[in-house]
């Protein structure tokens, strides 16, 4: 998590699950270098110390204070479309090439829950928090060598809007992954 205000740090490890397809449309004769678009569905999982409560009229962004929390996560889950330009190494004869994948990410955020568990056992859940920006924009970029390959996201906008305050500054939360891609043929 980037972009979060001064105090509020992640914890834990993050981690989250894509899948989905994108059809290549290439634009040489070889057939190595092609626009793709594609449909996909993304499942993670932030781990944090931002606590919202909505004991009140609207929900609260603060802090937590001390170390009573187990976990404290959001859980986002969303439907996403890439576009994307594809360069690869690969021939007619041959499945076993480099390629370098790079573009955009569209997608709406369908689901979304916070989740803080306390020493206590109580549990807080909020699946509707003020101020969620549900509209997701950010940069890809895959590469490796066949079906194993690297790839990173970074989100441009957060997953809050300017409305969200959290200890007197506005926060966005915005979201870089890194992880490995694994493709089909």
């Amino acid at each position: 998590i980037t972009d979060r205000p001064t105090g509020i740090d992640q914890t834990g490890f993050s981690g989250g699950l894509d899948f989905g397809f994108i059809r290549d449309m290439p634009i040489n004769k070889q057939r190595n270098v092609a626009f793709g678009l594609g449909l996909g569905y993304s499942m993670n999982t932030y781990n944090h110390d931002l606590f919202l409560d909505d004991s009140e009229s609207a929900t609260t962004f603060r802090e937590v204070l001390d170390d009573d929390v187990d976990y404290n996560r959001f859980s986002v889950h969303s439907i996403e479309v890439p576009i994307q330009f594809r360069w690869r190494s690969s021939t007619p004869e041959s499945y076993k090439f480099w390629r370098i994948y790079a573009g955009m990410q569209l997608g709406y955020m369908h689901f979304f829950k916070a989740k803080t568990l306390d020493n206590n056992d109580t549990k807080t859940r909020i699946k509707e928090p003020d101020g969620l920006d549900r509209f997701r924009i950010g940069t890809s970029l895959s590469f490796g060598w066949n079906t194993f390959n690297f790839y990173v996201y970074y989100g441009l906008n957060g997953l809050f809007d300017d409305s969200v305050n959290v200890v007197d500054q506005s926060g966005a939360f915005n979201i870089v992954k890194f992880g490995l891609m694994f493709y089909i043929l």
